[in-house]
């Protein structure tokens, strides 16, 4: 039907019924420094082709880099053509949640083959469908934690994703609860031994990565032996998804919730987003953990079937006792990761074994160069640290030929002002390594 506004006789009949004489009188709880007092500046209507040319000249001035050298939370990675084939069709990218169990049964299968996947691979028994990103997760884990102990104290380790940091001293302060950082070592790795002598009784949850900001690999084992003798829960979380290929699994070394970003699972980098945040649990935290868990049944009949099984939300009638506010289960990205995943099967291994071999070879060759040295003595997956004289000049060497070059570490370790992060996966080529490493040697 044609959108026909309300004209001055509808108006006045509403205010009438309403007991009001303006329009003013709806918004007069509002304080009057937060009212506008003139109209927008807004520019004059235009035509659909006139606004078709406009959004087409600012697409255009989009520009992508014909090779990126910075993961840090986003990496590229080669797509199979059947993941966006998959996630195109109607009855997948205009779903939201699955309430109706009876016409969602494609959806509702794909999140319970995802969730399946995502629980093997962490080591854990159960995971949902699933957060906004691998920051929220972690804070989602993090809050779980200290309410489940009623403590208020959160460990975090600074050699976690700054940016993941930032989110969980936000989730920490709507909450009441307080952070302590704790340092990391010349490997790259956290301080075992401060994390010792700062964990206690008021400790909700120590949180780490693995692989951590710096791509080092942390050793989770110890983590937990140093978690869990004063009651704390370990949260340990990835921004790699990839690194699950060849890393042995949290879950099978103590770590009671697993969390990190699923972005690299077939969800491409668009400008920034969207992501995906996988969290994994232990099989005791099943009725807190935030989102959605979808479930094999059987039918009346026995037949094969899949529900939501627990849906721990705000928005349902029993909202006062959801464990969460996360209100979307980001299922078209959970659904990319699950063909991802299904794609590639045992050869994820192999994947991350090219990610290994690659990143290698980027560091053995920038460590030829004058001035340069590793930042950090820890193994690493696909992405490392190296320091250098001027991070600057570095990239705006490799911005003029169109190359996005590192992480300049300075922004968030001051320590590390001469710090630059790289990261190499599978699409990295040895010749694309080779002509960076002419291009810096200028």
């Amino acid at each position: 039907m044609d959108y026909v506004p309300h004209t001055p006789a509808d108006e006045q009949r509403m205010k009438q019924l309403i007991g009001i004489d303006s329009l003013d009188e709806l918004f007069a709880d509002i304080p009057s420094r937060f009212l506008l007092k003139e109209a927008l500046a807004l520019p004059p209507g235009v035509t659909e082709m006139e606004l078709a040319a406009l959004m087409t000249d600012l697409a255009d001035r989009n520009r992508r880099p014909a090779l990126t050298l910075t993961g840090a939370g986003a990496y590229r990675h080669w797509i199979p053509a059947v993941v966006g084939h998959v996630i195109s069709r109607s009855e997948f990218y205009t779903a939201y949640t699955p309430y109706q169990a009876e016409i969602s049964q494609g959806i509702l299968q794909a999140i319970y083959e995802y969730q399946t996947m995502i629980a093997g691979l962490t080591g854990m028994q159960v995971a949902n469908a699933s957060m906004y990103d691998g920051a929220t997760a972690m804070a989602e884990a993090a809050v779980l934690a200290a309410k489940t102990l009623n403590r208020k104290e959160l460990l975090v380790a600074q050699s976690v994703h700054p940016e993941y940091r930032q989110v969980v001293r936000t989730y920490a302060w709507a909450n009441g609860y307080e952070v302590v950082e704790t340092p990391y070592l010349p490997t790259g790795q956290a301080d075992l031994d401060a994390l010792r002598r700062t964990v206690g009784r008021e400790t909700a949850a120590v949180l780490i990565q693995s692989p951590n900001f710096f791509g080092v690999i942390e050793d989770i084992t110890p983590l937990a032996a140093i978690a869990h003798p004063p009651g704390s829960l370990l949260v340990t979380g990835f921004t790699e998804a990839t690194s699950l290929g060849i890393l042995k699994p949290a879950g099978s070394q103590g770590a009671d919730f697993v969390t990190g970003e699923g972005q690299a699972f077939g969800n491409p980098v668009n400008f920034g987003g969207p992501y995906l945040g996988i969290f994994a649990a232990a099989e005791k935290f099943l009725r807190k953990i935030p989102g959605r868990l979808a479930g094999a049944t059987v039918d009346k009949e026995g037949n094969r079937g899949f529900v939501l099984t627990l849906q721990t939300r705000e928005q349902h009638i029993r909202r006062e006792r959801a464990t969460s506010n996360i209100c979307t289960n980001e299922a078209l990205c959970a659904l990319a990761a699950a063909v991802y995943l299904v794609c590639l099967g045992k050869n994820l291994k192999e994947l991350a074994m090219l990610n290994i071999r690659n990143a290698h070879y980027l560091r053995s060759r920038l460590l030829e160069l004058p001035g340069f040295s590793p930042a950090f003595s820890g193994p690493v997956y696909n992405e490392f640290a190296v320091r250098c004289p001027d991070p600057a000049a570095v990239n705006a060497k490799l911005q003029a030929a169109g190359i996005v070059g590192g992480y300049e570490l300075g922004r968030d370790y001051p320590e590390l002002a001469d710090g630059l992060l790289f990261c190499a996966t599978e699409t990295t080529t040895k010749a694309d390594i080779d002509q960076v490493i002419d291009i810096i040697r200028g």
